[in-house]
């Protein structure tokens, strides 16, 4: 059974979401605070967290930062801040991806099997030699990459920005994380260099760059591989 660790203060929306998911055979426990969520988070090793950022004693990003200092359990945030640069700070703090309030319960079921199937997949790039798609396939000790029977060449950029999200296949990474990670602080906020960059490895990956399927867009936020 999974386990779902709820960190919300409104009960209202704690009682749906219990009622929700335990009809779902989801187990539930829910903190009311971030210390309490920090807490149960260590205690009871959930399989998944949904964390709003408004709590009533520290804001949800400490509590991210706080859990990510020891733990890779997927976070989804639930928020009414539903600016860009709040989105932002949530998943460049750790979050793996971000729901804005109010959200219909299947959008949120569907984000939350998701994750969970993320974490259950033993076949995750991340921390192996590469990656195969049935486009492509990712060799990242030879730093190759071959699609069909002939070898794709990328420039070293292109290398930095496949290995960081296929590092994290299905995890939303910000634009900003990305943007330090391959071109540094000075670049931060030059998104127009991923949109260039982005579009060439689409060319040389995907069979329909128009229409992604394994480099996706999440606008304003970042991008996210889908293997």
């Amino acid at each position: 059974m999974t386990r779902v660790l709820v960190v919300e203060d409104d009960p209202q929306l704690v009682r749906a979401l219990k009622i929700n998911l335990q009809a779902r055979k989801f187990e539930v426990a829910e903190a009311g605070d971030g210390r309490a969520a920090i807490r149960l988070a260590a205690d009871r090793k959930p399989d998944v967290i949904l964390l709003d950022l408004g709590l009533p004693d520290i804001d949800g990003i400490e509590v991210i930062k706080s859990v990510r200092g020891w733990s890779r359990v997927p976070i989804l945030v639930l928020s009414a801040r539903h600016t860009s640069e709040e989105k932002i700070r949530a998943l460049d703090a750790g979050a793996d991806d971000y729901v804005t309030k109010p959200f219909s319960m299947d959008e949120l079921l569907a984000r939350l099997r998701a994750a969970t199937r993320r974490q259950e997949d033993p076949a995750s790039p991340a921390g192996s030699s590469g990656i195969t798609t049935d486009e492509f396939t990712v060799d990242l000790v030879a730093r190759k990459v071959v699609r069909g029977e002939r070898t794709v060449r990328l420039t070293p950029t292109e290398w930095h920005l496949l290995e960081l999200l296929i590092a994290r296949p299905g995890h939303l990474v910000s634009q900003r994380r990305l943007l330090l990670e391959v071109w540094g602080p000075t670049y931060a906020e030059h998104t127009n260099y991923l949109r260039v960059y982005m579009a060439q490895l689409r060319r040389k990956l995907e069979a329909d760059p128009s229409h992604p399927r394994y480099l996706i867009t999440e606008p304003g936020m970042g991008y996210r591989f889908e293997p």
